[in-house]
C-alpha cells in the first residue's frame, strides 16, 4: 500500500501532467464573480492513467491527502498543482499576491444525494480550485457544478461537466454561489485552496481527518 505523503513543490523530471499555459489562455469571467473554466488542463496522455491512479475513496465527503493512499502518479499531479508555475499563473489571472499563503488539498470520491447544496465557501479561503477526475459525464443529469448568479440553484451562469481534466478556479466572495443537482455515486474531484494562514490549514485538516476516520467506520455517513 502506498503511504500518505507530504505535499511538495518539486518539479517532475518527466513531461508535465498539467498544461499551466491554458490558465493564461483562458478568459477571466467577472460576473457573477471571478472564475475560469479550463478544459483539458490534464494533458491527454495522462487522463486515463490519472483516473486509474486516483485514490480509492470508499466513503462520501472530503478526505485530506494524509488519510488516503496515493500512488506515485497522483503524488506527481498534486505536486505540479502545488508548484510555483501554477501559483504564478493564478496570481496573474486573478490579480492576486499569493506569496506566503498556504495551500490545502482534499479529495472526494463518492457523492451523496444531500451533497452539492448551494454555498459560497468559507471566508478563510482565498482561491478555490476544483480539478475533476471522472470519465465522460454526458449521461448524468446531476453532479454538474453550477456557477450561480444567486443562492438559487436554478439561477445558472454556467454549468460544468466534471469530466477528467476540467478545471474550475474561482475567487471566493460573499456571492460566489455554486452547487449542483442531486447525484449519488462515484464523483471524483480534487479540491485545492489557497487560504489566509497556516492555522486554517491545521484546523481544517484536523477536522477532515477526524471526519475521515468516522466515515471509514460508517461509510454510509
Amino acid at each position: 500500500m502506498n503511504q500518505p505523503f507530504k505535499i511538495g513543490t518539486e518539479k517532475s523530471p518527466n513531461l508535465s501532467m498539467i498544461d499551466v499555459s491554458k490558465v493564461d489562455g483562458t478568459k477571466l469571467e467577472t460576473s457573477p464573480y471571478e472564475y475560469i473554466v479550463v478544459s483539458d488542463f490534464i494533458r491527454e496522455d495522462w487522463k486515463d492513467k490519472l483516473i486509474e491512479a486516483y485514490p480509492q475513496v470508499k466513503a462520501a465527503g472530503s478526505f485530506p491527502l494524509s488519510t488516503v493512499s496515493c500512488s506515485n502518479e497522483f503524488k506527481q499531479l498534486i505536486n505540479e498543482m502545488n508548484s510555483d508555475a501554477f501559483k504564478h499563473a493564478i496570481e496573474k489571472k486573478f490579480s492576486l499576491d499569493l506569496e506566503g499563503k498556504p495551500t490545502m488539498f482534499t479529495v472526494r470520491g463518492k457523492c451523496r444525494l444531500k451533497d452539492g447544496q448551494v454555498h459560497t465557501d468559507s471566508e478563510t479561503k482565498i482561491i478555490t480550485v476544483l480539478l475533476y477526475m471522472n470519465p465522460s459525464w454526458e449521461n448524468q443529469a446531476g453532479g454538474r457544478l453550477r456557477v450561480l448568479n444567486s443562492a438559487n440553484i436554478d439561477d445558472i451562469k454556467t454549468e460544468i461537466s466534471p469530466d477528467v481534466g476540467t478545471l474550475l478556479v474561482f475567487k471566493r466572495s460573499d456571492h460566489s454561489y455554486h452547487g449542483h443537482l442531486p447525484f449519488e455515486g462515484p464523483r471524483k474531484v480534487i479540491q485545492m485552496n489557497w487560504v489566509t494562514d497556516q492555522k486554517v490549514v491545521d484546523k481544517e485538516q484536523n477536522r477532515h481527518r477526524w471526519s475521515a476516520i468516522f466515515k471509514m467506520f460508517s461509510p454510509s455517513y
